[in-house]
């Protein structure tokens, strides 16, 4: 799988980040509900470990999340369970803490076979799944410790599953919402930051080379791959991006993309989610 890999990648980038970072920074509130760097981190840490029990231990997979939805249900916040659950672990040593285990983590779902099925928060998931959505949260989640810091992030084709994420998702940002599923499905053509073109269209579950490329159809998404993933992992408004959206069905999808788990999560307000 390239999926580990690009894990892996995605979160040394965030660990280089964060080692030249004054640490003092880390309490100051992100433009993500709030969350300082280190909620961010433990988040991240929780979740790895999590797919990592539901690789190796499945019924402690099962306990780590039933630990987590009691917490929930007693009115325990997200962000005071993880750091419950960290024993108060921060700084320097939750850096390493959670660039450590990456590490471990990448190396696991690298030696497995993609098609095995993993138990997860929601549906069961094959491997190469579960490390994509690895690999999605943890450079969503890292958008807002670039934006609190100012520094702009150098983009990569390790997005790639990204997109394909946010491209499989389509249908289920609608029925997540118990909303009818817009037909048909709009052509999404983006370029890499490598330059290469990625085109998903109503025929196709993969992209396609650009000799493959045909004309935009009237519901379409085009623009830059990076833009498109900020707007599925709702890290930016639809706004903000130099996307180009045509169609009643593609607006409808591009203004409540979500590729990530859980109830349903309106996308930031235009303007409240930016490079400090």
């Amino acid at each position: 799988m390239q999926e580990p890999h690009d894990f892996l990648a995605t979160s040394q980038a965030l660990h280089v980040l964060l080692a030249s970072a004054d640490v003092r920074r880390w309490h100051e509130p992100t433009q993500f509900k709030q969350w300082t760097i280190t909620d961010i981190l433990g988040h991240l840490h929780l979740w790895n470990v999590g797919a990592d029990l539901s690789l190796r231990e499945p019924p402690a997979f099962q306990a780590h999340v039933d630990a987590h939805r009691q917490a929930l249900a007693s009115g325990e916040s997200r962000q005071a369970y993880t750091r419950r659950w960290l024993g108060g672990m921060q700084g320097p040593a939750l850096l390493a803490l959670w660039w450590g285990f990456s590490a471990e983590l990448a190396d696991h779902f690298a030696n497995t076979d993609p098609k095995t099925r993993l138990r997860w928060v929601g549906p069961d998931m094959s491997a190469r799944s579960c490390i994509s959505a690895r690999l999605m949260e943890t450079w969503a989640h890292a958008q807002a410790a670039y934006d609190l810091l100012g520094v702009e992030r150098e983009a990569t084709d390790a997005i790639r599953s990204i997109a394909q994420l946010g491209v499989n998702t389509r249908g289920w940002t609608f029925s997540n919402r118990q909303l009818p599923v817009p037909v048909p499905a709009p052509q999404v053509r983006l370029q890499a930051p490598s330059g290469a073109l990625w085109l998903w269209d109503a025929q196709q579950s993969d992209h396609a080379s650009a000799d493959q490329a045909s004309d935009q159809s009237a519901e379409s998404v085009s623009g830059s791959a990076v833009a498109f993933c900020q707007v599925v992992t709702q890290v930016r408004h639809l706004d903000d991006t130099d996307l180009h959206v045509q169609g009643a069905g593609a607006q409808a999808w591009m203004r409540l993309a979500q590729c990530f788990a859980g109830l349903p999560n309106d996308p930031p307000a235009p303007g409240t989610r930016c490079r400090q």
